[in-house]
């Protein structure tokens, strides 16, 4: 993790970081070429990389927190949607920004990806090596996976079954996801919130830290949720935090409302909790919940099943 910090966070902050004191650090704020992001892209597969040597022999389990940790710390020092929405008055301006915003999150997804594949480097490279002396060590990454076993010694009938219950499960967790972690950060990205005779409420900007609360725990829950429930892994409620900020621009920016929020609210008041964290927010503390509750609920499976069998 503080791997991930110096390079992406410290480092990256140079050109990742807003020209301005209340910037945010967003595609949307102009401030990020094409080759900034191909910059980020090589820190975090550096991070990944050496992650994974650094917390060797669990560098696959461990080693994919540098590449998101990076970007938490961009996203602790960054400005606020609210600043954005200072910097954009107009109603012109608010659509265009957040038609931006709306698929900004793939971007932060993919450098996460990075820091992945960096870690999925540093493994193939020390399997290949004399010096890999654990290569009957257990892929606990996954969890158990009985149905799969099961079909394998049966017949392509049962394996063809099996393979669909997998991608079943996965679009499950998925869309799961998506709504169970909307659902929490609704509850847990609290500020002030005031009486609208248009909207019925809105909600005022919430500060950093309590972002990074709501959005982390409530990704650590539907991570939890759907691997307790599914036997998923936690790569489906990562993509989903690159998808909670285009399900809540859709829902509550229609034009109609953003308009009435432009000429009657000022910038740091949002329609909807989820439309005041920034991207970037939205995905690296994402990530980090969505693996810290994926481990905890093989924890709870390992004492669940263990408290049976006693």
């Amino acid at each position: 993790m503080a791997t991930g910090a110096i390079l992406i966070g410290i480092l990256g902050w140079s050109i990742a970081g807003p020209a301005t004191t209340f910037g945010a650090v967003s595609l949307s704020a102009g401030s990020i070429t094409s080759g900034d992001l191909i910059y980020l892209v090589v820190l975090a597969f550096l991070a990944g990389f050496i992650g994974y040597f650094l917390s060797w022999p669990y560098g696959r389990e461990i080693g994919i927190l540098a590449a998101p940790s990076g970007l938490a710390v961009l996203a602790l020092r960054t400005g606020s949607m609210a600043n954005l929405m200072q910097l954009n008055p107009t109603l012109a301006q608010r659509e265009a920004l957040f038609a931006t915003l709306k698929w900004e999150p793939v971007f932060w997804l993919a450098i996460v990806a990075a820091g992945f594949v960096g870690v999925l480097s540093g493994q193939r490279i020390l399997s290949s090596s004399a010096f890999h002396r654990d290569e009957s060590k257990p892929d606990i990454n996954e969890g158990p996976a009985p149905a799969s076993s099961d079909a394998s010694r049966g017949g392509g009938r049962e394996k063809s079954n099996a393979n669909l219950k997998v991608y079943l499960n996965s679009i499950i967790g998925l869309a799961g996801s998506v709504l169970i972690a909307y659902f929490f950060i609704g509850l847990f990205a609290k500020d002030v919130k005031i009486f609208d005779p248009e909207l019925g409420a809105v909600v005022g900007q919430p500060e950093v830290g309590q972002i990074a609360f709501a959005v982390i725990v409530s990704f650590g829950l539907a991570a939890f949720m759907v691997k307790t429930s599914l036997n998923i892994s936690y790569i489906w409620p990562i993509i989903a935090s690159a998808l909670v900020t285009a399900f809540a621009i859709t829902t509550y920016i229609r034009q109609d409302v953003l308009q009435y929020l432009t000429e009657h609210q000022p910038g740091a008041f949002f329609s909807n909790a989820g439309i005041s964290i920034l991207p970037v927010q939205m995905v690296s503390f994402g990530t980090l919940g969505a693996i810290a509750g994926y481990w905890l609920a093989i924890r709870y499976n390992f004492w669940r099943k263990h408290a049976e069998n006693s």
